[in-house]
């Protein structure tokens, strides 16, 4: 799972990013990278192995610049070696990329580079894009962000990126499809992130970049929103709930044994406001606004990926043996390929700790076609999980940086459970 970080503003940027990149290393990487510009010099450090180590490579280079993007790699395209590592230049080096996700149609589309006279240093989908960019650019003599348009129109796949152009270092572009991007705000500048987690030291207004929406992020100037089909969107800034001391261990060994202590008091937080012992009573919004629905169901499935799935096994027991509705349980990459068989009265329960799990969310799409009524449980506020469902409930955990779910797992058991005994009691 590749981390993404970028910083434009004031400051140097070199600093910035380091720390934003160790903030990722939860994610999981086997190589990382950054490159910064500073006049009009594009620099690229990359390395195989630890951030600490990408640290050390970059001692005896020039860090300076106050524009930057950084990446942690975890190989997909290409072994992990420091060739294949992420930032990648494009073949004149006035371009470089960094990118989370898959191209799926990467070699027919750099098939059609070489016959143009490209050639590729790496084995990575990624090189294909930074490359078909800078051709998009050349050949139709348009400014970056249009060229990075044009090239998105042509790709089959997800994406998060970020993107510099040498001789415009006052810009940076970014774009997103089913991988997660997030924008910090601060005062005259911007922070990027994969996820929050590097951007919360800074600032604590974001914005999340929608699906196939495309961010053009300049030096002193506001945001500039648009999709890959040209329609101008509107910045809708979130704050965010998460505090700095949420990233730190806090005097434990490790964030894992962290976050298993934390389970009595983020279950509280998970069920404060929900559940009243003494008039026995327990209310979700989500679940008010919609009482009909879930009192009608003909039957509920629960889609999920992973720790998410487990919780939504136990979860079937409870809501079955409370509220008596037929419940199944899909695996989420099984269940948008299987074509599955769904009603309008079917209610759909899509449920990710990120909000962002790509195959979870092609499945709430999926749904969403067959004109279910979808119902997502989620962590994380503002993500995509909850802005594409019809409803939904928060599990209000804080951020999990243990790769072993402990509080994010006990608090979807725990609103599965809530919600099984409030169908139960309404009927």
């Amino acid at each position: 799972m590749c981390g993404i970080v970028g910083y434009i503003g004031n400051r140097q940027a070199y600093p910035i990013l380091i720390k934003g990149l160790h903030r990722l290393e939860y994610r999981g990487y086997d190589s990382a990278g950054i490159a910064l510009i500073d006049h009009e010099r594009l620099k690229v450090y990359k390395a195989k192995g630890k951030v600490a180590e990408l640290e050390q490579f970059a001692q005896q280079k020039d860090i300076s610049g106050t524009i930057g993007i950084a990446h942690t790699r975890w190989a997909t395209h290409g072994e992990p070696t420091q060739n294949n590592a992420h930032p990648h230049y494009s073949q004149s080096e006035d371009i470089a990329i960094i990118h989370n996700g898959i191209i799926e149609n990467y070699a027919v589309l750099k098939d059609g580079l070489i016959k143009e006279g490209y050639r590729f240093q790496s084995q990575t989908d990624t090189e294909v894009l930074v490359q078909l960019i800078e051709y998009m650019k050349i050949t139709n003599n348009v400014d970056l962000p249009t060229a990075v348009q044009l090239a998105l129109n042509q790709v089959v796949g997800a994406y998060a990126i970020a993107v510099l152009e040498k001789h415009n270092p006052d810009l940076i572009v970014t774009a997103r499809k089913g991988s997660p991007l997030v924008i910090g705000i601060g005062e005259d500048e911007y922070f990027i992130g994969s996820d929050a987690t590097p951007i919360i030291e800074y600032t604590n207004q974001v914005i999340y970049v929608g699906e196939e929406e495309i961010v053009t992020i300049k030096r002193h100037e506001p945001l500039k929103i648009k999709t890959i089909g040209n329609i101008e969107k509107t910045p809708e800034i979130k704050k965010l709930e998460m505090t700095l001391s949420q990233l730190e261990k806090g005097g434990y060994s490790h964030f894992m044994l962290k976050e298993i202590f934390e389970q009595p008091s983020t279950l509280s937080d998970c069920m404060r406001g929900r559940v009243n012992v003494e008039s026995d009573n327990i209310t979700l919004a989500g679940f008010i606004d919609n009482r009909e629905k879930f009192l009608n169901a003909r039957r509920i499935i629960i889609t999920a990926c992973g720790t998410s799935w487990h919780a939504a096994q136990i979860g079937m027991y409870a809501i079955e043996e409370y509220a008596r509705i037929p419940v199944e349980v899909e695996y989420s990459s099984e269940f948008r390929y299987r074509k599955p068989v769904i009603h309008p009265d079917d209610i759909v329960i899509a449920i990710s700790q990120s909000g962002e799990t790509a195959d979870t969310l092609a499945a709430v799409e999926l749904a969403k076609q067959h004109g279910a009524f979808i119902f997502g449980i989620c962590n994380v506020v503002g993500s995509s999980i909850p802005r594409n469902t019809h409803s939904g409930c928060y599990t209000h955990v804080g951020p999990e940086i243990g790769v072993a779910s402990t509080k994010a797992f006990t608090a979807q058991v725990t609103v599965l459970t809530m919600l099984g005994i409030l169908i139960a009691k309404e009927k």
